[in-house]
């Protein structure tokens, strides 16, 4: 049975949480104790290895591309952290965004901003487009953007295994069990209870619980605005080569990348068909490949007019309804629960530079690496949402 009180319990262990143990871990200011909570121990249905598993600077917020800067340099320094063998097969291909000319505005904005930030990223006309990839459509193009270094995919579940085996070695202790209750007293949180009825007093609780946070804060009377949404990732062989293909992203939202000899491909549905995914429901949506995807894909490429279908998973990640930006930091009234939730489809690449500064808030009581301070709930209780206008 896991011991009675930790001092910071995170509820959640996948990357984010994690990400979080393991800076806190090794954070010399720290001493205490730290418990990892985890439901499915498997990660069968975790939003970390169901997603696409990629990296980008391409954002609209500064802070968001600041975070994927700090995730970039944990990737490229992986053998510093964790020796010699570590390897998550980094493809560092980039993304290309492509734009008509109805969004070429905002993709201009977009991208002074990255530029702003130090991010390696090429504004590309529809003829510097044919040049870099013959193999694109670009005839109802205006514009695309290239992600020349700092930007690609990577293993999932490699990430995932190497900080959940050094945080073990660093004494952090994983429980296995689903938070049915939290013991609110006041302005703390004082315990949560397991659905098999054990109690864990804690002095911190971390709410890293991905796709299910919101139901978490709820336990403690918070409202939280994130929820399950579903996404499928099919996989498709092609009969011609697509020389030199990075994480292509057309104007109709839909993606595509290479993976390995294979490319996996997707896109998030229209808003009013986008709701709150049931928990149980990981089946993928087929026909989104026949009616929607493959026909947009084909005129993008033609060379995928010939492509044959073979696989697809579906998976949950935290989708935050309010702006589609991370929530960070503590509760504006209770102290002690700090939020990690709501990244919208960028936690994985987000996830390591918010467990420093989730580590930081914890042992410092303020950010020191980055200034998160613009995602924190404040922002929820005042009805103000700071927008990211690249989502994906």
């Amino acid at each position: 049975m896991p011991a009675d009180f930790y001092d910071v319990v995170i509820a959640g262990g996948a990357a984010v949480g994690a990400s979080v143990a393991w800076f806190l871990a090794r954070e010399p200011g720290f001493s205490g104790s730290i418990a990892v909570i985890e439901r499915d121990p498997a990660f069968a249905r975790a939003a970390t290895t169901l997603s696409a598993a990629s990296i980008r600077q391409q954002f609209s917020t500064p802070e968001n591309i600041r975070l994927s800067q700090f995730g970039l340099g944990f990737l490229r320094d992986l053998k510093t952290h964790f020796g010699p063998d570590a390897d998550v097969g980094f493809r560092e291909q980039g993304y290309l965004i492509l734009s008509s000319e109805a969004g070429v505005e905002r993709l201009r904005a977009n991208h002074a901003i990255q530029i702003a930030e130090g991010a390696d990223i090429a504004y590309l006309e529809p003829v510097d487009l044919t040049h870099r990839f013959p193999w694109l459509n670009v005839e109802d193009l205006a514009a695309g953007a290239y992600g020349q270094s700092g930007e690609g995919w990577f293993d999932a579940h490699g990430v995932l295994a190497l900080l959940r085996g050094d945080i073990r070695k660093r004494g952090v202790t994983a429980i296995t069990g689903t938070i049915s209750g939290i013991e609110r007293v006041g302005d703390r949180i004082e315990a949560v209870r397991l659905a098999d009825g054990h109690r864990i007093a804690c002095g911190t609780l971390v709410n890293a619980a991905g796709p299910q946070a919101g139901d978490l804060a709820e336990l403690a009377g918070i409202s939280l605005p994130v929820e399950p949404r579903k996404r499928t990732v099919f996989v498709f062989d092609c009969r011609e080569k697509v020389e030199g293909m990075p994480l292509m992203v057309d104007p109709s939202g839909i993606y595509v990348r290479p993976e390995g000899a294979h490319f996996i491909c997707g896109m998030s549905p229209k808003e009013e068909d986008d709701g709150r995914a049931n928990d149980d429901d990981f089946d993928p949506d087929w026909a989104l490949f026949e009616e929607i995807i493959w026909p947009a894909l084909a005129h993008r490429v033609p060379a995928f007019e010939a492509i044959k279908l073979t696989n697809a998973w579906a998976g949950h990640y935290d989708y935050n309804p309010f702006d589609q930006n991370a929530i960070l930091g503590p509760h504006s009234e209770i102290g002690n629960f700090l939020f990690a939730n709501g990244f919208s489809g960028h936690g994985l690449q987000q996830a390591q530079a918010v467990g420093r500064a989730i580590s930081e808030l914890i042992v410092d009581g303020a950010y020191r690496t980055l200034d998160l301070s613009v995602f924190s709930y404040d922002r929820i209780a005042a009805n103000h949402p700071v927008h990211e206008l690249a989502v994906i």
